[in-house]
């Protein structure tokens, strides 16, 4: 069965990252976008990394320009932007697309069927998949569905081992 632990992706910075790395964490993945409506969504996922990261929550960012051009940035810039407007801290990628023929390996997969979450393109940016600690998908939500309200989710997935 594929998990997040059967994909890379291209660190913010440039370098390739195994996501087999977060084995044994629950991980949300969130692609996302520094001139959206949504954008003020960073200051919600950094305080969910801060207070769930020590219990094993990984948040990760793949910015994306697919939508309206609400990414237009550099690397560079878009990680100046995440540190200086919402003090993120958690996992930066490079810029990817999400849907599509060019959509990302891991996107790919992530908008393929899970058990009772259905097949799906992403519909904007800020869309948000929860992986349980084995590296399957758990949940996913829209865009305008605000970091705070999965906290629940996030603690049950944190309970339980893998």
């Amino acid at each position: 069965m594929t998990s997040l632990a059967d994909f890379t992706a291209t660190t913010i910075t440039g370098t390739e990252k195994d996501l087999a790395d977060y084995a044994g964490s629950v991980v949300l993945v969130v692609n996302t976008a520094s001139k959206c409506g949504f954008t003020p969504q960073y200051a919600g996922l950094q305080d969910l990394y801060a207070r769930f990261h020590d219990k094993g929550l990984a948040v990760l960012g793949f910015p994306c320009d697919q939508f309206m051009n609400q990414e237009p940035g550099s690397e560079s810039e878009i990680a100046e932007f995440c540190s200086v407007n919402f003090g993120v801290e958690f996992p930066m990628f490079a810029k990817v697309e999400v849907n599509g023929e060019g959509a990302h390996p891991l996107y790919q997969w992530l908008t393929g069927a899970h058990g009772d979450i259905p097949a799906g393109e992403i519909g904007w940016n800020f869309t948000k998949f929860l992986l349980d600690r084995d590296g399957a998908v758990i949940g996913r939500y829209a865009s305008d569905v605000e970091p705070a309200s999965i906290a629940g989710d996030i603690e049950k997935a944190l309970a339980e081992q893998a």
